[in-house]
């Protein structure tokens, strides 16, 4: 069978179209189910026993994110609305992660294309060019808002790019790349050079955030169904994805180290930043422009 999705503008909306689907004769409904279109209640659910429950521990960080992600509307059936989690480290070259170290962590309170204190003056001068020419036109068709990124944090890309060596995400990349991975130097290869690229000077287009899998499925890191996805230019064959040297060429000891640091102390006290930045005050206007 298929699924369908449909989003309405008002509740009343909904409740008509229930009310007229419900008087249908539908012969898989329930015995005992009401034909009651007044679920309200039921889709409703109470956000401020979630907070409160997460500021008391009793909900993890990592399942906290997972219901604001259900909240927004981003769901694992949905590729362009895929559940989006942070960078929470920053250091995936040593040979020891310290998670009790501040420095071993990513900033939480700025976007991950911001990171780099060298990129500020192009994106504050990216931003003040296309609010000039959007004051002038003064017409949103002709010259949209002002913006600091030109690509976003999340996207069927993105979620290709981490997922592409297990299914059903494989066979999505190859249908996106008209049946042929992308090109080897392209490929997701090593977790390093992942974060490097994000965080080098200059950079102003990768600005990816990740997926839930990043804290608890090793099996993405894995070429388990050897894939032949190529040969970059540097020599080096695209297989497993390469790690840290903390993670000693384990995946599940990567994210064994991931999730713990998920739920460290230092990013439980300021994962808050983070969540105003993708589902908060902080995603667009005045408050966005001053996470720089």
């Amino acid at each position: 069978f298929e699924s369908v999705l449909l989003s309405f503008d008002a509740a009343d909306a909904r409740a008509a179209m229930q009310r007229r689907v419900l008087a249908m004769p539908l012969p898989a409904l329930l015995p005992h189910h009401p034909r009651r279109a007044d679920v309200g209640t039921v889709l409703r659910p109470d956000t401020t026993a979630w907070t409160r429950a997460w500021q008391q521990r009793q909900l993890s960080n990592f399942e906290y994110l997972l219901r604001l992600n259900s909240l927004a509307g981003r769901t694992n059936s949905d590729l362009t609305q895929y559940p989006v989690m942070p960078w929470v480290l920053a250091d995936y070259t040593s040979e020891a992660i310290d998670l009790a170290d501040p420095g071993s962590y990513r900033d939480l309170s700025r976007p991950v294309g911001a990171l780099n204190d060298a990129n500020h003056a192009q994106l504050r001068e990216r931003y003040a060019s296309l609010a000039a020419v959007s004051a002038e036109a003064n017409d949103v068709h002709s010259a949209p808002p002002p913006f600091h990124y030109g690509s976003h944090y999340s996207s069927m890309g993105v979620v290709l790019f981490f997922l592409m060596r297990v299914e059903p995400y494989t066979t999505q990349a190859l249908a996106l790349q008209d049946g042929h991975f992308d090109h080897a130097d392209r490929l997701f290869h090593s977790w390093s050079e992942a974060w490097a690229h994000i965080v080098e000077e200059g950079n102003a287009s990768d600005v990816k955030e990740l997926l839930p899998e990043v804290y608890y499925q090793p099996e993405f890191l894995r070429n388990a169904n050897g894939f032949n996805l190529g040969t970059r230019q540097d020599g080096q064959r695209v297989d497993d994805v390469l790690l840290p040297p903390w993670a000693r060429g384990s995946p599940a000891e990567f994210i064994r180290a991931h999730r713990a640091a998920l739920e460290s102390e230092h990013v439980s006290a300021h994962l808050h930043e983070w969540i105003d930045l993708i589902f908060g005050a902080a995603q667009r206007g005045d408050a966005a422009v001053e996470r720089l």
